[in-house]
């Protein structure tokens, strides 16, 4: 009885391998490598520049910054992004996490505040929080047109321009809402920094 039972048993757990076997297979070689290739051939050539990382290059093609990116810009010729609790670091990404009731906080961003009125040149209430607080990324580098607004005398102070001609460069990298529902209008400070330098050495 024992050897008839056997054979019975074997062909009945058998089958159950190949079904499991075969679904690993397409779980791993399906999903997880043709789509990943497939879905980055497609992002590759719909939308090259965002695939790349949305670089920003110079002539020579030098590397200098991505526009998804934000990044410390030193001198008073150059729009400030937000501050970053990850050091601008891309491979840090993240916010502070504190509470709104955290000491730390306020202190921190009491001191900001009175570092950019100063900087500025106007009242602390006129400071609006963005450009005092972090992104929950500490990467945020866009800015609403009204924070960006704040900054365009000092820019052009700085640069020896009329106020008019540092305006007409914010009002022409104003982003309207995503697909004119989603967000906020915004202005990408690095690609505002970028169309300065590029004025400032066109013949």
């Amino acid at each position: 009885m024992n050897r008839s039972m056997t054979p019975s048993t074997s062909r009945v757990r058998n089958p159950l391998w190949r079904p499991a076997i075969g679904l690993s297979l397409f779980g791993l070689l399906g999903t997880g490598l043709l789509y990943a290739l497939a879905a980055t051939g497609v992002a590759g050539t719909l939308f090259p520049a965002q695939a790349d990382g949305s670089l920003v290059r110079d002539a020579d093609g030098t590397v200098r910054a991505s526009l998804r990116v934000a990044q410390p810009f030193s001198g008073d010729g150059y729009f400030q992004t937000r501050p970053s609790a990850a050091g601008y670091d891309p491979m840090a990404a993240a916010g502070s996490n504190l509470a709104r009731s955290n000491p730390a906080l306020i202190t921190r961003v009491a001191e900001a505040t009175t570092e950019v009125a100063a900087r500025e040149q106007i009242a602390a209430s006129q400071v609006p929080g963005e450009l005092v607080t972090q992104s929950a990324s500490g990467l945020d580098p866009e800015l609403s047109p009204a924070a960006v607004q704040v900054l365009v005398a000092r820019v052009a102070r700085a640069r020896g321009w009329p106020q008019a001609r540092v305006q007409a460069l914010v009002d022409a990298h104003v982003q309207g809402r995503q697909w004119g529902v989603f967000g906020q209008p915004r202005v990408n400070v690095i690609a505002l920094n970028r169309a300065l330098d590029e004025a400032t050495h066109a013949p």
